[in-house]
């Protein structure tokens, strides 16, 4: 294993959750500015994320169970590190369309703070969907 394989390794806090439009490259953050989560590598090549929207409400009722969904992001699976991506096979997710498909991640690390990127594409969080993508941003720990 290389030591390229193994930086990633151990917890990230999540600090920050944006959302990036392509054309105009506005930014914003849909799950408030203090969202919560983790995101863990393990040596035996297992990564799991969770990402929970800063504002959130116990789920009583099916509206607010409905709330609860759509303001969080889970998943797990092996992963594999190429260049600067890491791609996780999913064998269990919060969306059970993501399961049994592969996520690609771009990464940018620099010491002890990690930079995600999703893909560009259709975002759902936006009116009309436009092409953006997710940035999250994790320290370690």
């Amino acid at each position: 294993m290389s030591e390229r394989d193994t930086e990633l390794h151990g917890s990230w806090r999540l600090v920050s959750f944006d959302t990036e439009l392509q054309a105009s490259e506005e930014r914003s953050r849909p799950w408030g500015d203090h969202p919560n989560g983790y995101l863990m590598f393990g040596p035996d090549g297992r990564m799991m994320v969770l990402v929970t929207a800063e504002a959130r409400e116990p789920g009583t009722t099916d509206e607010k169970l409905l709330g609860l969904f759509r303001t969080m992001m889970t998943y797990t699976g092996r992963y594999r590190i190429e260049g600067d991506r890491f791609i996780t096979k999913i064998d269990s997710s919060w969306n059970e369309a993501w399961n049994g498909s592969e996520q690609e991640r771009f990464y940018k690390l620099d010491g002890d703070t990690l930079e995600v990127f999703t893909s560009w594409m259709p975002n759902p969080l936006v009116s009309g969907n436009p092409t953006g993508r997710a940035v999250l941003k994790f320290r370690r720990g």
